[in-house]
């Protein structure tokens, strides 16, 4: 996006990338279908940014969810808002996107490398890549950093570029996983029986949060998309606590006095197992966490077990590792930034996307933020470099002219 902007502007335009082709994430995220954005109105969309909503709304009303399908339709992508709000293109692949998308810069004239890993600065301040033929050193009068958080290293996202801009005097914050899944601990039992198995139509409450969804159990825990959604609270909890516990409601659709209702109903001969079955159609994974959870005492008291049955807590002791997560937390603050998203302490280097301080919820908002914040930051370098003469030369942003990359 950065490029897009800076091309149109009239500047020359070089993407280096460690990986061997182009978008490797933005595929990925593409699997099962492409969530672009979201269809919810504005005020409600950027409210999913948390504490970072304030100083990505402007980013957002520049470039939001409007913006982003009109752009997508102005490479001949239709997109549709799914029934969730979801918006996906009609096709629900990633790849016809991002092949008109690159047909189209390279038509702009942006130059692509591929497998050119970078390796920070020289001593000379210019960017140093390790590339198949050797080490190769290049001097831009302005640079935009792209480079992803730390979640999917083996997409490229690894994090490697942490320590170089702590070292630089960058404002930084510690990557951490964000929408991730969660260790709980089950019995070997309930592992081995439903480890795989999908909870739908549950609901999460905590620290009076509370969202209808679905997820899935792990040999270890929960992931999918309601534990995600709940992820930044848990891992903050767990942080300060040592551990965080939710309360699951096995039958959001049915209030508490019904459940108690049935659970009371007179079973005869049956079963406990059964009764649950016929009366509130609890089976499968969802059983197994009845068992697992409710302690037996309180299985004889329909009153408790109805409590428990609609608030089950849940204890969670560790996010998953940050390779395993959907996105990360952390990484430049805003606060080490300008309103160009200009690094304050390096003049001339922008960051973009998500190695930026941020987070959101899956659902097309982590993809619309790294869209508008690129774009955001490609402004930024065209107004830099306009104003390049305006500048004494011995300012970093304004070092010289391009070396043409050649190894070195």
């Amino acid at each position: 996006m950065a490029a897009e902007v800076l091309a149109a502007a009239g500047h020359r335009v070089d993407v280096f990338d460690a990986m061997p082709s182009v978008g490797r994430k933005f595929l990925l995220a593409g699997v099962g279908g492409l969530n672009l954005t979201h269809g919810e109105p504005f005020d409600a969309f950027v409210s999913r940014y948390g504490a970072r909503a304030p100083v990505l709304a402007p980013l957002l009303r520049e470039f939001g969810a409007d913006a982003l399908r009109s752009w997508a339709a102005g490479l001949g992508i239709t997109t549709f808002v799914g029934s969730s709000g979801r918006v996906f293109p009609t096709d629900m692949k990633a790849a016809p996107l991002l092949r008109a998308w690159l047909h189209r810069l390279r038509g702009q004239g942006v130059r692509l490398h591929m497998r050119h890993r970078w390796l920070g600065w020289s001593e000379e301040g210019g960017l140093r890549f390790d590339t198949s033929q050797g080490a190769l050193s290049v001097m831009p009068q302005a640079t935009v950093l792209a480079l992803g958080g730390a979640s999917w290293p083996r997409l490229g996202s690894d994090g490697a570029w942490w320590p170089w801009l702590q070292a630089r005097g960058v404002d930084l914050a510690p990557l951490q996983p964000s929408n991730c899944g969660f260790d709980v601990g089950w019995s070997g039992y309930f592992s081995r029986r439903h480890a795989g198995a999908p909870l739908k139509s549950v609901a999460i409450t905590f620290d009076g949060w509370r969202q209808v969804g679905e997820c899935v159990v792990t040999a270890g825990g929960l992931e999918g998309s309601l534990v995600y959604a709940a992820s930044a609270a848990l891992r903050e909890r767990i942080a300060r606590d040592g551990t965080a516990t939710f309360e699951l409601d096995l039958l959001p659709q049915r209030p508490l006095d019904w459940v108690a209702r049935e659970l009371a109903h007179p079973r005869g001969p049956r079963t406990l197992s059964t009764h649950l079955k016929t009366r509130l159609h609890l089976s499968g994974v969802k059983a197994g966490l009845v068992w697992e959870l409710v302690p037996k005492e309180i299985q004889s008291q329909p009153e408790r077990f109805a409590a428990l049955i609609k608030a089950l807590p849940v204890r969670v002791t560790a996010p998953r590792p940050i390779a395993e997560a959907i996105s990360s937390a952390g990484g430049v603050r805003f606060e080490a930034l300008d309103e160009g998203l200009m690094l304050r302490a390096l003049p001339g280097v922008f960051c973009a996307g998500e190695m930026l301080d941020w987070e959101a919820p899956t659902g097309g908002y982590l993809l619309t933020a790294c869209f508008a914040s690129g774009r955001a930051a490609g402004a930024g370098a065209a107004r830099w470099l306009a104003g390049a003469g305006d500048r004494d030369s011995s300012d970093r942003g304004a070092a010289g002219p391009w070396h043409t990359p050649r190894p070195s």
